[in-house]
């Protein structure tokens, strides 16, 4: 089964960071999905440049309009995913348990639907 988990950090946080601690995050996070890669577990990952160069788009009526930035001001801001081939929700949640920015902020794990599109 397919699982999405999305990656959320407070992107303060990680600026913060001393740069051979976000380095040191970034490395082994890096070497966790090469791992889960030759496992035949992780089909697709990558992390999101920063909030701010987000643009949200809407269509209200027929009209687009585009907003900067993201949909919903929160603390923690979308910072990445992984997307999972496992057994079950078990799985997923060992591995996103075991992802290094779980320990500075969280991984929502979705189940992916099969058919369609969103």
């Amino acid at each position: 089964m397919k699982y999405l988990c999305l990656v959320y950090v407070e992107e303060k946080t990680l600026h913060a960071m001393p740069q051979q601690e976000r380095i040191a995050l970034s490395d082994e996070s890096m070497a966790y999905c090469d791992e889960l890669q030759k496992q035949g577990q992780l089909l697709a990952a990558s992390p999101l440049h920063p909030v701010e160069t987000a643009t949200t788009v809407r269509v209200r009526e027929g009209r687009t309009s585009t907003t900067d930035g993201p949909f919903a001001e929160t603390k923690e801001q979308l910072g990445g995913y992984l997307l999972l081939d496992v057994r079950d929700l078990n799985d997923a949640v060992r591995i996103a348990s075991r992802f290094p920015a779980a320990q500075y902020g969280s991984i929502e794990v979705r189940p992916l639907k099969e058919n369609g599109c969103a």
